[in-house]
């Protein structure tokens, strides 16, 4: 059902309903006031007839009151009125007087049936105790005033319900005239049109769908965006790897000799090793980019974290002769004390410490540093231009001249997990003016020497 349907039935259900039992109201109301009404006139009466009484000879005038002509629409058969001497003998009684019942002891308002009517009556004692005045009157006569005020409401309320109803079903169509217009807009849209909906002018009720709605077209679009932009890369850089792969295979298809043979498949194992290195990198970093949080928290064991990642890398440093040295803080000082994802945290260390061993000169040393609030993984040989600072974490991007293997990703995977971690990588010369450093620390704390 529809929200517009939905809210037409509440209301066609609400309206009468409501409607009811404020007619139910106001019957119930007027019937009070007109109660009050009719009683304060039963006891004026009665003490107007008790004063009347006073300074006449009731027994003198005793008998019934002679009946009166009615005019207009009055109608007299619903009062009565009767007068009884200590005795208990009638001093004074209209026609329907002389059937209220003569209760000696009676005082103030008492409900009698006569003639299998209801009627209410007032008794009132004389001071003296001479008379008892009763008036009464049929309850008959209240019930017509009140059904005639109510009905004098009803015919109108009537009359104006159906107007009321279609007035309502005029004012739901209008106020959902924005969900319209917004759902005829996003029918129209293709498949690639992300561009936000305008919320300024939208009702208060719909500016947090909208505001919604248009977060997530952001994070679709960015999702695209990397999508595209994974899939031009990997297009890219997976081009010159098959080619190598598909020569090294021509090399080892028409080696002859055994040594010839032998090289053509160390040089084809070295190119699959490539391959399959840069699609890990590829995959890692598609992966990163599209995380919004880390998948685990908790306190980092920094000695199983270092003791992951140098072991990695251990066959490079050993290969290229790479002395892997690791520093901590003297104690009572500890490494940081962050918390976050102990396997991320090996990934980037891994990362920068295979950097690090790549491009140092072999035979050199490559130094991981722990201290109370940053890391530090720094090499010797030459320190880097500004241009290559500025262009350090560029996708693919390799410096010219280098021998060794890579895919340019290891820096962008390690700065990624460093924003998930609310820390910066910054890049720049050691102490002494050589090498690189890279330090890794809380945001605005960790500025490097010389880093762009």
């Amino acid at each position: 059902m529809s929200l517009r349907r939905r809210l037409l039935l509440y209301l066609l259900i609400c309206a009468p309903v409501v409607w009811l039992l404020a007619l139910a109201g106001s019957f119930f109301q007027a019937r009070t006031e007109v109660n009050e009404l009719y009683d304060t006139e039963l006891i004026r009466f009665t003490r107007q007839v008790q004063l009347t009484l006073i300074g006449v000879n009731a027994r003198g005038g005793a008998g019934p009151m002679p009946d009166s002509p009615v005019r207009g629409h009055a109608d007299l058969d619903s009062l009565a009125i009767v007068v009884w001497d200590r005795d208990g003998q009638v001093v004074l009684a209209d026609r329907e007087g002389a059937q209220l019942p003569l209760r000696p002891d009676g005082a103030g308002f008492i409900d009698l049936d006569i003639h299998q009517e209801p009627w209410r009556a007032y008794y009132l004692q004389s001071a003296d105790g001479r008379w008892l005045v009763a008036a009464g009157q049929s309850l008959h006569e209240r019930d017509e005033l009140v059904y005639g005020l109510i009905g004098t409401q009803l015919l109108p309320w009537l009359v104006m319900l159906p107007i009321l109803l279609v007035a309502m079903g005029w004012a739901v169509r209008e106020a959902l005239a924005p969900m319209r217009a917004l759902s005829d807009e996003l029918a129209r849209r293709g498949a690639d049109e992300l561009q936000p909906l305008p919320a300024g002018d939208a009702p208060v009720e719909l500016r947090p769908l909208l505001e919604a709605m248009n977060g997530l077209f952001d994070r679709i679009t960015a999702t695209l965006a990397r999508e595209r932009r994974f899939t031009a890369d990997a297009a890219h850089e997976l081009r010159t790897p098959l080619a190598v792969l598909s020569a090294q295979w021509d090399r080892l298809h028409g080696a002859r000799e055994d040594a010839e043979r032998d090289q053509a498949m160390r040089a084809l194992r070295a190119g699959i090793d490539r391959m399959a290195r840069l699609v890990d990198q590829l995959l890692r970093l598609s992966r990163l980019e599209a995380a919004q949080g880390l998948p685990r928290t908790g306190e980092l064991d920094w000695p199983d974290i270092a003791r992951q990642a140098m072991s990695e890398v251990l066959p490079l440093a050993e290969r290229r002769q790479i002395q892997l040295d690791c520093l901590w803080p003297e104690p009572p000082q500890g490494p940081p004390d962050w918390v976050g994802d102990s396997q991320l945290m090996a990934v980037l260390l891994r990362n920068l410490l295979d950097n690090a061993i790549r491009y140092a000169p072999e035979g050199s040393t490559v130094s991981l540093g722990f201290e109370v609030d940053r890391l530090r993984v720094d090499n010797a040989g030459s320190a880097l231009s500004k241009e290559l600072l500025a262009r350090l974490g560029e996708r693919f991007h390799r410096p010219e001249g280098q021998t060794e293997s890579g895919s340019g990703l290891g820096v962008s995977i390690a700065r990624r997990i460093a924003e998930l971690h609310g820390l910066t990588l910054n890049y720049g010369a050691c102490a002494d003016g050589t090498g690189v450093e890279v330090v890794l620390a809380r945001a605005g704390c960790g500025e490097g020497r010389d880093g762009p």
